[in-house]
């Protein structure tokens, strides 16, 4: 029997949630909105939606489920939370990074971290970021944070390089 899942991130939005459900399940493989629910008559004097407008989206992305809330616009993202996107090759890093960081702010790119154009903050890292940064030889990690504080976009090469200590 397959485990479920007992923790749901859920984003708030002002009015984009399905938008933004939407653009996610385009960018990762494997995704798919799974549920729609509209706000009805029932506590317009504390939530002030119209009657049919959607209240909240549930996704998953890649098997990870997700809610999306039209909460509005009383709360919006910060960088105090981050979405991870491990990638396995330079080309899938590169097709995360530009499919979510189209639209986003360019002042919020640095050290792997961008904003997509919703506000929430990804972080679009390579697997093999945490045993480099974890090595236990701290020459070669802190060479890779020196690297990696340097770059906008993560180039795996660069960071292999600066791990071995050929940069």
């Amino acid at each position: 029997m397959p485990r479920i899942q007992t923790i749901t991130p859920c984003l708030w939005f002002d009015h984009q949630a399905h938008a933004a459900a939407q653009f996610y399940c385009s960018v990762f493989e494997q995704s798919h909105i799974t549920h729609i629910s509209h706000y009805g008559k029932a506590g317009f004097e504390i939530h002030g939606r119209p009657e049919g407008s959607i209240m909240s989206v549930a996704f998953e992305l890649d098997g990870q489920g997700f809610s999306a809330l039209n909460g509005g616009p009383l709360f919006s993202f910060n960088e105090a939370i981050s979405l991870q996107v491990h990638c396995r090759s330079q080309a899938e890093l590169d097709h995360y990074w530009n499919a979510l960081g189209f639209g986003g702010p360019p002042e919020a790119q640095r050290c792997g971290w961008l904003k997509d154009r919703f506000g929430l903050s990804w972080q679009i890292v390579p697997q093999c970021l945490t045993p480099m940064i974890c090595d236990p030889d701290p020459a070669r990690s802190q060479r890779v944070m020196q690297a990696l504080l340097g770059m906008k976009k993560l180039d795996i090469a660069t960071l292999q390089r600066a791990f071995d200590g050929k940069s």
